[in-house]
């Protein structure tokens, strides 16, 4: 053999440094591809598994939600804590125009109060102008009248002007008083719950004592007959 051709030769054995290097990386490569695929249904696995105890929280919640609103919850009082009888909750809040109202200011007179959703929404725009309507003839009554919602104050002496209501208009955006009066709590719409203001209304009687409650209320005629439940205390 000539020496040019045991030059090739020697250059090409399975156990040359080049063909173990080359081994040893497809090895390498293998495993790093293996170790990977090994991973990746873990994290998957840890991914579903905290997903479903979101699931499991969120479910848990909604039937904790939907027991606390449950007819025999609400017809009990339960859900306000509040029932015809007892003392009327203190509150201290803005109105429109800047001044703040409390219920001390109505002492050893009867007040209505008159939570509704939203400001300037149809309902709430005929349940403000019927109030304001009978404003004189609930004052005859010694009775005063105050609307109450989550609005802004802006909201609130916008829709004042717009419809010349002639009630104080006050804001509670923070839900305390909307809270303690039983008038925050679950609503649907559309298939979906959601918190929000519940359209009621409250008689407190000159005693500071809540006289009459009316709950989910219908608009029409709504305000006469809060009307004559205040002339009848």
């Amino acid at each position: 053999m000539s020496k040019k051709s045991r030059k090739k030769s020697s250059k090409t054995p399975s156990g040359s440094p080049t063909a173990e290097k080359k081994s040893a990386k497809t090895r390498a490569s293998t495993q790093t591809r293996s170790a990977k695929t090994q991973r990746t249904p873990a994290r998957k696995s840890a991914a579903t598994i905290a997903k479903a105890g979101s699931h499991k929280a969120a479910s848990k919640q909604l039937k904790s939600s939907k027991s606390a609103s449950s007819p025999a919850a609400a017809k009990s009082g339960l859900k306000s804590g509040l029932a015809e009888g007892q003392k009327a909750p203190a509150f201290r809040l803005p109105r429109d125009g800047g001044d703040v109202v409390t219920l001390a200011d109505y002492a050893g007179r009867k007040l209505v109060l008159f939570f509704y959703p939203r400001a300037d929404t149809p309902g709430c725009t005929r349940e403000a102008i019927d109030f304001t309507r009978l404003a004189d003839a609930f004052a005859a009554a010694g009775t005063a009248v105050i609307g109450i919602s989550a609005d802004p104050l802006r909201a609130q002496e916008k829709f004042r002007d717009k419809h010349k209501l002639g009630v104080p208009l006050i804001s509670d955006e923070t839900h305390e008083m909307l809270e303690a009066y039983g008038a925050w709590g679950e609503k649907s719409m559309y298939g979906k719950s959601f918190l929000g203001i519940l359209r009621t209304t409250i008689l407190v009687g000159a005693d500071g004592k809540v006289a009459r409650i009316w709950r989910n209320v219908r608009v029409d005629g709504h305000a006469d007959e809060v009307l004559e439940a205040a002339r009848s205390l």
